[in-house]
């Protein structure tokens, strides 16, 4: 199933959230995206009603086994992309913009050979 690069980016910002600070809220993901908190109310219910997304009766946000699988993903190509345009002399900021575009559009065939790609550049790619 193809899901919607919004919701790509809302589970990857879970996924980081989640890592940085151990629990998600709503609030956080506001902060995060700057976003309105409607339009992140609205995003959570849709998540929730796909199967993406769980939350609590104190309003933390976890993500299921479906959605971190998709938010790994995209959080794992972000990473590398990110990394591998920095090598290459790209600003960190335009670097992270630029991967945050690619990183939904990329095959998953392609990522793979630049991985292996970037891998055989440096002895430490992440």
């Amino acid at each position: 199933m193809k899901i919607q690069e919004s919701a790509e980016n809302y589970l990857e910002a879970i996924l980081m959230i989640k890592e940085e600070k151990g629990v998600v809220r709503s609030i956080d993901i506001v902060r995060h995206m700057d976003f309105s908190k409607p339009s992140i109310s609205r995003a959570m219910s849709l998540l929730r009603e796909n199967g993406y997304i769980t939350v609590d009766k104190e309003g933390h946000i976890e993500l299921t086994t479906s959605g971190m699988e998709i938010a790994s993903r995209i959080y794992e190509r972000h990473r590398w992309l990110t990394q591998w345009l920095t090598k290459l002399g790209v600003s960190p900021e335009v670097a992270a913009a630029d991967a945050c575009r690619m990183e939904h559009d990329i095959s998953a065939e392609t990522f793979q050979k630049l991985k292996e790609h970037i891998s055989g550049l440096t002895p430490d790619p992440l």
